[in-house]
Parts: C-alpha cells; sequence; structure tokens
C-alpha cells in the first residue's frame, strides 16, 4: 500500500510537471506570435493586459537576468556538493640540472674511490678522464678514486657531486574528505544560496507585473486623455462653425466670432500633447516589456472596464499579512543563512580528516633516450589529520563577525515589517479615496454632460453666450478627466499593494 502511495505521488508530479511545461510553452508559442505580428503589422496589434504580463514574463531583461542568476547559485551548490567527492590530479614536471649538489662525507675518499674502482670493473662502471661515475649517479671528482682526502678535487672542497643533469617525475594524487563538519555545514548554505536566487527572481517577477500594470495603465489614462481633448477640439470646431452661421446673419458679434476662434486655437496643442503622451506611454510600455520599441503594439480597453473592480475586499487579519512578501522572505533566509554561517565559523575549532592517496614515477638521467630511461615509482596512501590549536584569535572573531551580521539582518527584518505595514495602510487609504472620488467624478460627469448639452441648446437659440458654452465644456473636461485619474490612483494603488502583499500573476 505505502509503494502504491509513492508510486501515485511520482506520477503525479510527473504528470504535473508535463501539465506546467506544456503550458509555459503554449505561453511562449502565444507571445511569439504576438510579437511576430507586431513585428510587421501595418496596423497596431491590440494586446490586452494579460497577454502584456504574459510578454513582459517571457521578455523582459530583468526576469532573464534573475532566472540566469537561479542557474549561477545552481551551479556554485553542485561545485560545494563536489567536494564531497574524490580530488584526483595528475602532475608532471621536467628539471635540467644547472649546477650539481656536492657531497661531503666525513670518511677516506680514498678508500671509497679504491672500493668503488675495484668493484666498478665487474659491475660495468667507468672510469674517465675527468673522473670516476658510480652506477648509482655518484661521480667521484679526478683523483679522488684510489687517492687519499686530500687528493679529493679542490673545486669541490673535498666533496663529491651526486644526481644527474636530467629529472622527469608525473604523479596522480587524490584526496577525500572523511570527517570535516565546516565543508558540511556549508552545503547547506549554498542550499539557501539557491532558494534565495529564486526568491529575488520572484521578487523581480512581482516587480515586472507592476511595472507592466502601471506602464499599461497609464497608457489606457493617456489614450482618454486624447480623446477628451479631441472632443473638446470638435466641440470647439462645431461651435465656431455655429457662430460663423450667426456672424454672417449678424445675430453674433464680431466678439463671439474671436472668441470661438480662440477657444479652437487653444484645444489643438491639447490634442498634441495628449496625443504625444499616448505615443511615450506606448513606448514606455514596450521598454517595460523588453521588445522593440518600434513594434506596432497598442493596448485594449478602457479604464471604466476595470471601475467594476474598485471594490477591493480584504479581511482585517488579513490587511498587514506579510507571509508572502518577497522582501521579508529574503530577508529571512538571509538570516538562517548567516544564523547557518555562525555555525560554520564555529565548526571550524572541529578537527577534520581526510584520505590521501599518491603515485609517482621518477627518472634521472643525463642524456634524453627516452626509451632507456629507468623509471622508479613511489606510492603512498595514509589519512590527514588537521585538529585545530591556536590561529591568533582569526576564529573567534570571525565568530563574532557573523553574529553582528545575524543582528544586522534582524533589526532591518523589524523596520523593513514596519515600513512594509505603513505602505499597505496607505495603499488601502489611496484606494478608498480613489473610490470615493470616482463615485463623486461620476455624478460629475453625468451633471456636467447634462450642463453642457443644456448650454449648448440655449447657446445655438441665442440663450446662452460662448462664455457660458465654455465654462460648461471646461467643467465637463474637467470631470471626465477626474472620472479617469480617480480609476487610475486606484488601480496604480492596488498594482502596489499587490506587490506588497505578493499576489503576483506567475502564482496564479
Amino acid at each position: 500500500m505505502k509503494k502504491l502511495a509513492v508510486t501515485t505521488a511520482v506520477i503525479a508530479g510527473f504528470l504535473a510537471a508535463v501539465s506546467a511545461s506544456a503550458q509555459y510553452k503554449a505561453q511562449d508559442a502565444e507571445v511569439q506570435t504576438i510579437l511576430e505580428a507586431a513585428d510587421s503589422a501595418e496596423t497596431p496589434v491590440v494586446i490586452t493586459l494579460e497577454q502584456a504580463l504574459k510578454i513582459g514574463l517571457s521578455e523582459n531583461v530583468s526576469v532573464k537576468v534573475a532566472d540566469m542568476e537561479i542557474q549561477r547559485t545552481g551551479f556554485a551548490k553542485k561545485g560545494t556538493y563536489a567536494s564531497l567527492f574524490p580530488q584526483i590530479d595528475a602532475s608532471g614536471s621536467f628539471q635540467r640540472t644547472i649546477k650539481k649538489q656536492v657531497m661531503y662525507m666525513d670518511f677516506d675518499m680514498g678508500a671509497l674511490g679504491g672500493a668503488m674502482g675495484g668493484g666498478a670493473a665487474g659491475d660495468g662502471s667507468t672510469e674517465g678522464g675527468e673522473g670516476t661515475t658510480l652506477p648509482d649517479g655518484v661521480e667521484i671528482p679526478d683523483g679522488s678514486a684510489g687517492a687519499g682526502e686530500g687528493s679529493s678535487s679542490s673545486s669541490n672542497g673535498g666533496g663529491f657531486e651526486v644526481g644527474r643533469w636530467n629529472n622527469f617525475s608525473a604523479g596522480v594524487s587524490a584526496s577525500m574528505p572523511l570527517v570535516n563538519a565546516q565543508l558540511w555545514k556549508s552545503l547547506k548554505i549554498s542550499g539557501l544560496d539557491v532558494e534565495l536566487a529564486v526568491e529575488k527572481a520572484r521578487s523581480s517577477r512581482l516587480d515586472m507585473v507592476t511595472q507592466v500594470k502601471s506602464a499599461f495603465f497609464s497608457t489606457l489614462m493617456a489614450k482618454e486623455a486624447f480623446d477628451v481633448y479631441k472632443q473638446v477640439y470638435e466641440n470647439a470646431m462645431q461651435n465656431l462653425a455655429e457662430t460663423q452661421k450667426k456672424y454672417d446673419a449678424q445675430k453674433a458679434s464680431e466678439m463671439e466670432l474671436v472668441r470661438a476662434k480662440t477657444t479652437v486655437a487653444n484645444a489643438i496643442p491639447n490634442v498634441y500633447n495628449a496625443e504625444s503622451s499616448v505615443i511615450l506611454a506606448l513606448w514606455q510600455l514596450k521598454a517595460v516589456l523588453g521588445v522593440d520599441l518600434d513594434m506596432n503594439l497598442d493596448v485594449a480597453g478602457k479604464l471604466a472596464d476595470y471601475a467594476e473592480h474598485m471594490l477591493y475586499d480584504i479581511k482585517e487579519n488579513e490587511e498587514i499579512s506579510l507571509d508572502r512578501n518577497t522582501t521579508m522572505k529574503q530577508l529571512a533566509i538571509q538570516a538562517e543563512m548567516l544564523s547557518e554561517t555562525i555555525k560554520v565559523q564555529q565548526y571550524a575549532n572541529i578537527p577534520s580528516l581526510a584520505m590521501v592517496f599518491n603515485y609517482s614515477i621518477n627518472a634521472m638521467t643525463n642524456d634524453f633516450n627516452f626509451s632507456e630511461y629507468r623509471w622508479t615509482p613511489y606510492s603512498v596512501v595514509g589519512f590527514s589529520l588537521n585538529i585545530p590549536i591556536f590561529a591568533g584569535g582569526k576564529r573567534y572573531n570571525q565568530i563574532r563577525q557573523a553574529k553582528n551580521q545575524y543582528e544586522q539582518v534582524k533589526l532591518q527584518t523589524v523596520n523593513t515589517e514596519r515600513q512594509l505595514k505603513i505602505a499597505i495602510r496607505q495603499n488601502l487609504a489611496t484606494m478608498e479615496t480613489s473610490m470615493k472620488s470616482y463615485y463623486a467624478a461620476q455624478d460629475a460627469v453625468a451633471s456636467a454632460q447634462k450642463g453642457y448639452d443644456i448650454t449648448e441648446a440655449s447657446y445655438k437659440v441665442g440663450r446662452s453666450t460662448l462664455i457660458e458654452l465654455n465654462d460648461a465644456q471646461l467643467a465637463l473636461t474637467q470631470s471626465r478627466l477626474a472620472e479617469s485619474q480617480a480609476i487610475l490612483n486606484f488601480l496604480t494603488a492596488k498594482t502596489q499593494l499587490e506587490q506588497t502583499l505578493g499576489q503576483d500573476f506567475t502564482a496564479e
């Protein structure tokens, strides 16, 4: 039964991984389709807020860098685990002797030379004009063989040279830790480092989502402001045409005609500025998304579409909940890492044990005839015990330093939590104020629209002046912009609140 449960859990995990992978592939395919269409389309490709978030999660540079940081810490973690395995190294060297060493011995060199000379005849040793070369590579200076100590080479001071001109060596060494508490504890720190990188990547995504939403809503606001000023311009043009008719029929003064033309002239710069604001807002959105600024993209919807979501229900006990806040999570991970670092520094006082192995071969010759070299092997295996005794207080001060850093993070955590709670309350207050402003602006828009319609009808029959009509137009414009601004303020505060609470788009 237990095996069946484990098998079921493994299969469920595999299916979930396959489903998530397929979902991400589908999202990437959707993003690539949108970007390819926007790159070559003559008309703007309209994207929704959800599509903009998907593009940002796929193309944003900060998100990509954060993902690469996760990979880097993963590599570092694997490198730390590699310290538990044997470390094997090969080496090789060649040395050419410039001046041989001279050895001195406290016995009769003549007797040594005579003895070695007698034995050399049967062993194949040679005697040259400069000296006698012994089988083991020891050279007796000229005149020392068969002579007394006083006949040794004056240049060597009575000693004899040892060694050969060429020295070749090669070998393999291996070591593996058996008992190393400091290394074992560092493995856990490496795991926490990866966890911190993952949380930082989540923070980058949260920040990116907030930026995309803010840029998206700002673009909608710019477009609505453009529509409002464009409507003002069109109304001014209609009023100018109506005034021109009255002036031609001698029912309006020249002053009224001039005032109507001035109203049109004043409306034109506002239209141009609003249009420029739309272009800049789209550029800002594209920059946040991480796509080419020349892509032909546009945003879908209006701010009024989000007005129905302005009621943000949040429970009193969840109002200041920071369980999913990324800053608090990062500080918690950092505190845990420093806690483990204290233990690492303390474990530096514990003895460590390692197994070592070494194998080497050597050859010493006077020529380069490799086929006749006589290689001498040498190998050892053993254990290396390291017992820390005294380091001048270095380890003790490292422990104190780690504890100091731990206390700093604790203080930062308390202060950060306090600041985040203030930010939450501020965002909630802004949202509440924006809701009240929106409802008041709705009434103001209805009243201003009705007032403008009445004034416009009265102006056509000559019962209202152009000044009254312009005042009605100004009131209508201000109320419309105030309504849109109230929605934007609410959405901005809500977006910041969701980031503070850790409610990101990817979690859904």
